[in-house]
């Protein structure tokens, strides 16, 4: 074996003869170059003619760890390393305890005072004492404080929903229970005679039939609308406020996450209705010069498609603005923010990471909607099998009007559904927000002083 520089055994020298190092035997050579002497040069034979060995070595077999008062024909130890080398150059003897008053493997000396262990082969210390590089960041709580990863932040919210879970979940159940009861309720008592009245034959339906179903159906949205907003703001708000403690690893009831949620809920509230007048404006402005073509009686082909375009157009413009401002609401109950000065900074949070976020949050939705799927889908299957109707109560075609069975059990899938996403949903936009701030402002060093974690934090 080949003995090269950082993987030498420690007091064992190169042999001529393809001999392992550390062996021992006859066929070692009986002297070794003194400290003065100097080294013989490569290609040439330590023991042929011409060459020079001293005599003041100890014999084979015999080359072992220096114990006791030193001998006075022993050469002095060189000065120690500088902090944050290892002691010693390549070959040369250094200040390690090893055999033969050699350091660390391959002639090196030792890592500086405070680093356990050997340094990385060559003679560097490796921070962790290996080939790791930095130490892993301080982790208080569900995510460790650094820029975080995709992974990392989806995994922080299921961990802070599965380590506070009751508190979580209750919460969740909470919303749910009121959201589904409600939507239950508005669909089996006005929907359904609503659509039941106006449903239209498409032979002969009027113009008048066709603005009663709509308006009846705007209606019937609105109220749910309505109740789903209330719902996921009061969760959004004491859910942002359990996952900012979870990142710090402190433990918060829902009394206290009430408590210290209940003073910016009526921003939030007024931050997500500018949010949804915002989305629908720009969206209605795209569509209205197709509409104003088309009521105008010009081309009906140029006006559906100019209409078409607008809506597409309106819908890209509202994504756009929507990830824009998909920081605000944590801006604005983690920083005390106003509604206006917390659109601001998750502007200025998501400029150039605009992708990231949409991607991040596309994938969190993706999620949360197969999870909700594969819970309420069996629900309403069950419901299906149950209810009268049949595949029309699961298919929506049974001329507007659901049966109360189908709408009560889908409503229980649903609320388990709810349960389980929400928190998810909440904490990933949480999540998003710190790992931003922590990318733009160095955050996690404030949290590291919030949490406690003693002297720098490593990793950032």
């Amino acid at each position: 074996m080949t003995d090269t520089p950082g993987w030498a055994s420690p007091g064992s020298a190169p042999s001529s003869e393809g001999r392992e190092p550390g062996a021992s035997g006859p066929a070692e050579p009986a002297d070794r170059p003194g400290p003065s002497e100097p080294a013989p040069q490569p290609g040439t034979d330590p023991q042929g003619p011409g060459s020079k060995w001293s005599t003041a070595q100890p014999p084979a077999g015999q080359w072992s760890a220096p114990t006791g008062a030193p001998s006075p024909n022993q050469a002095p130890p060189p000065p120690p390393p500088d902090p944050g080398w290892g002691g010693g150059q390549p070959g040369g003897p250094g200040p390690g305890p090893g055999p033969g008053g050699y350091g660390a493997p391959g002639g090196y000396g030792g890592p500086p005072p405070g680093y356990g262990g050997y340094g990385t082969p060559g003679g560097y210390p490796a921070w962790g004492g290996g080939w790791g590089g930095p130490p892993p960041a301080a982790k208080p709580g569900v995510i460790p404080l650094r820029p975080l990863g995709v992974g990392e932040i989806l995994d922080g919210a299921v961990s802070t929903m599965r380590t506070y879970w009751r508190t979580v979940l209750g919460i969740a159940l909470a919303v749910a229970v009121v959201t589904d009861t409600c939507l239950v309720l508005v669909q089996g008592f006005f929907v359904n005679d609503a659509l039941a009245r106006t449903s239209l034959d498409t032979r002969t339906a009027t113009l008048d039939d066709a603005y009663r179903s709509l308006r009846d159906s705007m209606i019937g949205t609105g109220i749910v609308t309505v109740i789903s907003a209330a719902a996921v703001i009061v969760a959004t708000a004491l859910l942002t406020t359990i996952t900012s403690r979870a990142v710090l690893g402190r433990p918060v009831s829902t009394g206290e996450a009430w408590r210290e949620a209940r003073p910016q809920i009526p921003k939030l509230a007024g931050l997500l209705i500018l949010l949804g007048l915002i989305t629908i404006g720009v969206i209605v402005a795209g569509a209205l010069p197709g509409f104003l073509v088309l009521l105008s009686g010009g081309s009906d082909a140029g006006g559906a498609a100019l209409f078409a375009l607008g809506i597409l157009g309106g819908v890209v413009v509202a994504v756009w603005l929507a990830i824009r401002y998909y920081l605000a609401a944590p801006a604005l109950m983690l920083e005390r923010q106003s509604v206006t000065k917390a659109m601001s900074r998750s502007a200025k949070l998501v400029r150039g990471s605009w992708w990231r976020v949409f991607g991040i949050q596309l994938l969190a939705w993706l999620i949360a909607n197969i999870v909700s799927a594969i819970v309420t889908i069996p629900f309403a299957l069950v419901g299906t099998a149950v209810s009268g109707d049949g595949m029309d109560d699961f298919l929506g075609t049974s001329g507007g009007h659901v049966g109360w069975a189908f709408l009560i059990i889908r409503g229980i899938g649903s609320l388990i559904g709810t349960t389980l996403t929400l928190p998810i949903s909440a904490g990933v936009t949480v999540l998003l927000y710190i790992d931003q701030r922590i990318r733009r402002e160095a955050l996690d060093l404030e949290l590291a002083r919030a949490a406690g974690v003693p002297g720098p934090v490593p990793g950032s």
